[in-house]
C-alpha cells in the first residue's frame, strides 16, 4: 500500500460546492480531481493551463456576457430554422458558381 501525504487548503464554500458537483458528474473524487492536477503540473513542469491577465477587450465581452448585453438566444426549433434558410441560401450561392463555371468552360 502507497503512502499517501495530506493536502490542506481554504476555498470559498460556494466554489467548493460547484467544483465537486463538476468532479462528481466527470466519476472523479474531490482527491482523484488534485492528483491528476498534480501530475499534470510534474508533466508539464508548470501549470496545465494558461494563466493570463485578460485583455480589455476580453473584459469588456466578459462583462457584456454576464450582463446579456449582445446575447441571442434562440430555442433549438428557431435555431434550426434559421440555419436551414442560410444553408439554402448557400446551396443558391453555390449552384450559380456552378453555373457560371460551367458556362465559362462552353
Amino acid at each position: 500500500m502507497s503512502r499517501t501525504a495530506m493536502i490542506r487548503a481554504r476555498t470559498e464554500p460556494d466554489l467548493k460546492t460547484e467544483v465537486e458537483n463538476i468532479f462528481h458528474q466527470l466519476g472523479l473524487t474531490t482527491s482523484e480531481a488534485i492528483n491528476l492536477f498534480y501530475s499534470q503540473v510534474r508533466l508539464t513542469k508548470g501549470l496545465p493551463f494558461d494563466v493570463k491577465i485578460p485583455s480589455d477587450n476580453l473584459k469588456k465581452s466578459i462583462d457584456e456576457i454576464n450582463s446579456g448585453i449582445n446575447l441571442t438566444s434562440y430555442d433549438g426549433k428557431d435555431y434550426l430554422s434559421m440555419m436551414k434558410k442560410k444553408l439554402k441560401k448557400w446551396e443558391k450561392l453555390l449552384k450559380l458558381i456552378f453555373i457560371k463555371k460551367i458556362l465559362k468552360n462552353l
